[in-house]
């Protein structure tokens, strides 16, 4: 799974540092989820998407041709847009 989190956090001037204090966990733990090392919960997700004040699918990798993978399973997951 990758995620924008980095990425965010550069974009908003957020110190990791900082970032992990606000997320209320420990240095490892907030090491682990942003490097994809672990997999958190959902509530992680959505914390730290009201963290950085983002919608949560903004935390991950847009996908490609339609095509996601789930944090939790791994599986691929067609996405698609109702017109």
């Amino acid at each position: 799974m990758e995620l924008r989190i980095k990425e965010i956090l550069k974009e908003k001037r957020i110190a990791i540092k900082d970032f992990t204090v606000m997320m209320e966990l420990t240095a490892p733990s907030v090491s682990n989820f942003i490097n994809g090392k672990s997999k958190p919960s959902i509530d992680v997700f959505e914390r730290a998407a009201t963290v950085l004040n983002v919608p949560i699918s903004d935390l991950f990798e847009q996908p490609k041709q339609n095509i996601i993978t789930c944090p939790y399973c791994n599986g691929k997951i067609k996405v698609s847009k109702d017109e």
